[in-house]
C-alpha cells in the first residue's frame, strides 16, 4: 500500500487523459471497493459509493501531494468523505424513496460479485460496529489501522492530521478496547468452555479482531 505504481504526473495529470484516467481507476477500484464494502452492506449502494468516489476525484485531484502520502492514502481519505456523508444523508432522510428513484440498474453478474465483496469483508463491517463506541477521532484512525491495514503514516495522511496525533489517538483506541475485551472476558469465561465445545463463536468476537491488529 505503498504507492509505488503513482500515475504519472499524479491524479491531476489522470483528471486532464481520459486514458491516464481508466488506468488510475483500474488500479485502484478494487481496493476503493473494498473499502467501500466493509462500511456498507448492499451492493446497490456500494456501486454507487464507488462511482461518487472516483467522481469525487476529478474535483479533488489538484490536492494531492506525493509528499504527505501515497495515491492510496489520499484516495481512502476521499471515500472516508463520501462514505460519511452517505451516513448523514441517510440519517437526515425520513423517507427511503429518494434513494432508490435515481438509483442506475445493475446487471446481475454485477449484483453477484458485488455481493460476493460484502460477504468477505463483512468481518471488517463487524469491526466497524466494534469501534463505533470509540470517539470520532480515535476511531477513524483505528478503523484505518485495523480495519484497512493502513500504517500509521498513510492514517495521518488519509485523515490530514499529524503523525503524532494520529498515534496518540491510535494508542488510546487500543487501550479503550482492550479494557471492553478483557471486561467481557472476565463475563463471558463460565460460558467459554461450553460455546467451545458446541463450535459457537463467543461474544463480539469482532474486538478480538481488533486486538490481532495491533501488530
Amino acid at each position: 500500500m505503498d504507492g509505488a505504481e503513482r500515475i504519472r504526473g499524479g491524479p491531476a495529470s489522470a483528471v486532464g487523459d481520459p486514458q491516464l484516467f481508466e488506468e488510475f481507476y483500474r488500479r485502484h477500484v478494487d481496493a476503493v471497493m473494498r473499502f467501500v464494502a466493509r462500511r456498507v452492506d448492499d451492493p446497490h449502494t456500494a456501486a454507487d459509493l464507488t462511482a461518487e468516489i472516483f467522481l469525487s476525484v476529478l474535483d479533488s485531484a489538484q490536492s494531492y501531494r506525493p509528499g504527505l502520502g501515497s495515491e492510496t492514502a489520499w484516495l481512502y481519505g476521499i471515500a472516508r468523505n463520501v462514505v460519511s456523508s452517505e451516513y448523514r444523508r441517510v440519517a437526515r432522510e425520513a423517507k427511503r424513496d429518494l434513494r432508490f428513484s435515481g438509483r442506475r440498474l445493475l446487471e446481475a453478474d454485477d449484483i453477484v460479485r458485488l455481493e460476493d465483496k460484502l460477504d468477505a469483508e463483512s468481518p471488517g463491517r463487524r469491526v466497524l460496529a466494534a469501534l463505533a463506541r470509540l470517539p470520532e477521532g480515535e476511531r477513524a484512525v483505528m478503523e484505518l489501522v485495523a480495519v484497512d491495514q493502513f500504517t500509521v503514516t498513510e492514517a495521518a495522511a488519509a485523515l490530514g492530521i499529524r503523525q503524532v496525533t494520529a498515534r496518540v489517538r491510535l494508542h488510546r483506541a487500543r487501550k479503550a478496547l482492550r479494557g471492553a475485551t478483557d471486561s467481557q472476558a472476565a463475563e463471558t469465561e463460565p460460558t467459554a468452555a461450553q460455546a467451545s465445545s458446541t463450535g459457537a463463536e463467543t461474544p463480539d468476537a469482532s474486538l478480538s479482531y481488533v486486538k490481532r491488529g495491533e501488530a
